[in-house]
This record gives structure tokens, C-alpha cells and sequence, in this order.
């Protein structure tokens, strides 16, 4: 019975392996060229430090077996405790993985720099300088994701394309909430940020269709927040920019306000125009006209300010809070940030809004009156 049991015991191993077989290793069997690199420096780096890894454990056991209590041929030193031929291996072989890691590093760093244009389309297959790359502005909202060709003047919701071989230049901003774009058969993740713009560049060179991904956490609807990527021929492109046309509506800032709301599971959508300029809107987080721009913001910055009138923006600088109306903040008098000055320990500025419909100044004047 006992021995059935162990034959049983083992061979309940095999379902495991059977589900197993079936998962989708697609970051280890990518379609573009850069994960593919990117895969390549995994195996490496793993190889390497595996290295140091097997024959460690294997000395381990080695010495657990060779030294056990009953083995009384075992030669026993207790009064051993220096080697130099030991040290010397036990320090030179990690050192030397480490170097080897370093230049490894160093070297992948600077050739996979997703903001680094792609100088080749595959491994010896160098990018022709007449090869015009596809420019895709991508932002992620919650929870989709809104894609911007503007050489063909259209705009897709969770679905994009793009030709096979062909060099594409991802422009990533985010609405409201930090996000992570993700093809992992296309290339790494690239983070999505409100009021910043990231970059890839990439190549995908087998024709199919892969799944795209947020990879930060963002939210109730986070986990639908997918959407499809083709890698087709050039003239199957044609035909799904046609598609997009042909099935599309004008994508407009008011359009725009309307998607950007949060929604889970969003259909795929096609618009078959686009308002001038609206990415940079988003990117400048002033879609909505009532809001300043950040390009506006820094510029007034750059000039030292806008003084004691700095109070009557106030309003057009709240980003953030989608939930608060303008009718819920407080209004901020003129005098009061006119007035403040700022002390050690404060960590307000005069009309900042503190999450509960007061400003600072009020809570600011407060403590200086305690103080004095």
C-alpha cells in the first residue's frame, strides 16, 4: 500500500504540468523585435547567474551527504578555518559573473532605451532610411485606452494596428490616473502619466493578433483595461484605416469629456476625425476649455508669476479632484493670498485647495495666530 501510494502521489504531478502546457508564454515567444531583445537579456541574465546557482546547491547537498553524522570516513578539521585556493574561488567566480552582468547591463540599457529610434527592423535586417515610422499618440483613461493616428487623422478605442515591419513611435500621456502601457509581444511596459509624455519605439514583425494591457494597478475597472493589437500587412492596414473612417464618428473635446468618464469593458470604438490639436489638450490637461494649460502654467512660471492676480486661476488649475464641482470650491479672497507669508513648518501655498472644500489660508492663518 505504501508503495502504491508514493506511485500515485507522483503521477498526480502530471495534471499540473498538462494546465501548465498551456499557458501563453508570450514574453518568452514574442512578435517584435524588441522583446525579442528583451527576452534574449532574460535568458542571459538567468544563464548567468545560474552559473553560481547550480553548483552551489549541488555543493550543499554534496557536503550534507558527504559529512552526515554516520559517515565516519569523512575527514573532520575542527580546527580548520583558512584556505586560499578556497577563497579565491568562492570570490572570483561571482566576481566575475557580476562583471559579466554589468557590461551585459550596460549594453542593453543604452540599445533597448525605449525613447532610443530603432535602427534596425530585425536581427540583421537593418531600418532603410526611406521607411517613414507610424506615429501613434496613446492615452489611457479609465479604464480604456484611446489611440491617435495623426497622419490619417483618425482615433480608435481599445483596438490599434499597425503594419508589419514597419517602425512605430508611441507618444503615452495619461487623463487623470498613473497607467502602464503594455504589449508584451510588442515590447517592455512604459509608464502613463497625466500631464508628462513618455516614449516607445518598437516593430512588431509577425502578422496577428496579440493583447495589449494596462500593468499598474488603477483603479475598480483596472482589470478590463485591454485591448487588441494587429500586427498586418500593409495593405490589410489600409483597409482597417478605411474601416475606422468609413465606421467612425468625429471625435471632438466635447466627445472627448464625454469618453474620458469612467466606463469598464468599453466596446472598440472608430473615429473618423479628430479636433486639431486635442492630444496636446490631453497631454496639457486642458481638454476641457474652462482649464488652464500646463504649457500656459509654466510659461506664467518661467516669467516669475502672475503676482497677487494669481488667485483668479485658481479654479483652471484643479486637475485632479473629478469629483469636486467648481460650485464646491471655496472662493479665495484676493487679500488673503496677498497677505501670506510663508513660515517654517508650512506646507501649503495661498489657495490651495486641502481635500475638504477649505483653503490653506484660512487653516494657515490659524496656526500663525496660535504662534504668536
Amino acid at each position: 500500500m505504501l508503495r502504491l501510494s508514493k506511485i500515485f502521489s507522483r503521477l498526480s504531478v502530471i495534471p499540473l504540468f498538462l494546465l501548465l502546457s498551456g499557458c501563453n508564454l508570450v514574453v518568452m515567444d514574442p512578435s517584435g523585435d524588441i522583446a525579442m531583445q528583451q527576452r534574449d537579456l532574460i535568458i542571459v541574465s538567468v544563464v548567468l547567474m545560474l552559473i553560481i546557482i547550480i553548483p552551489v546547491i549541488f555543493l550543499t547537498l554534496y557536503f550534507a551527504w558527504k559529512y552526515r553524522q554516520s559517515n565516519k570516513e569523512a575527514t573532520y578539521e575542527p580546527e580548520w578555518h583558512h584556505s586560499t585556493r578556497l577563497e579565491l574561488i568562492i570570490w572570483s567566480a561571482p566576481l566575475a559573473i557580476i562583471i559579466a552582468l554589468g557590461a551585459v547591463t550596460w549594453i542593453s540599457t543604452h540599445q533597448l532605451d525605449p525613447y532610443r529610434p530603432l535602427d534596425r527592423i530585425a536581427a540583421g535586417k537593418p531600418l532603410s532610411a526611406d521607411v517613414k515610422p507610424l506615429t501613434v499618440e496613446v492615452v489611457a483613461l479609465d479604464w480604456k485606452w484611446l489611440f491617435f493616428y495623426p497622419e490619417y487623422d483618425i482615433a480608435t478605442v481599445n483596438e490599434m494596428a499597425a503594419p508589419v515591419d514597419r517602425p512605430i513611435n508611441f507618444k503615452i500621456t495619461a487623463s487623470a490616473v498613473m497607467n502602464s502601457f503594455f504589449i508584451p509581444a510588442l515590447a517592455g511596459q512604459i509608464y502613463a502619466m497625466p500631464g508628462m509624455e513618455t516614449k516607445l519605439h518598437a516593430v512588431i514583425n509577425h502578422p496577428g493578433e496579440f493583447q495589449g494591457l494596462s500593468a499598474n494597478y488603477s483603479g475598480a475597472g483596472f482589470s478590463h483595461m485591454r485591448f487588441k493589437f494587429h500586427g498586418v500587412n500593409q495593405a490589410d492596414f489600409d483597409q482597417w484605416v478605411q474601416k475606422a473612417k468609413s465606421q467612425g464618428t468625429k471625435l471632438g473635446r466635447p466627445e472627448y469629456l464625454a469618453l474620458a468618464k469612467p466606463s469598464e469593458r468599453e466596446p472598440v470604438r472608430y473615429f473618423n476625425a479628430v479636433d486639431d490639436g486635442l492630444y496636446n489638450a490631453i497631454l496639457n490637461m486642458c481638454a476641457d476649455p474652462s482649464k488652464m494649460c500646463m504649457s500656459e502654467m509654466m510659461h506664467i512660471d518661467a516669467k516669475g508669476g502672475a503676482g497677487k492676480e494669481s488667485h483668479e486661476n485658481r479654479e483652471r488649475l484643479i486637475y485632479d479632484n473629478q469629483n469636486t464641482s467648481s460650485a464646491e470650491i471655496t472662493p479665495v479672497k484676493a487679500e488673503g493670498g496677498a497677505g501670506h507669508t510663508m513660515q517654517h513648518g508650512d506646507n501649503s501655498m495661498p489657495g490651495m485647495d486641502m481635500g475638504n472644500g477649505s483653503s490653506s489660508d484660512s487653516s494657515t492663518g490659524s496656526a500663525q495666530h496660535q504662534g504668536h
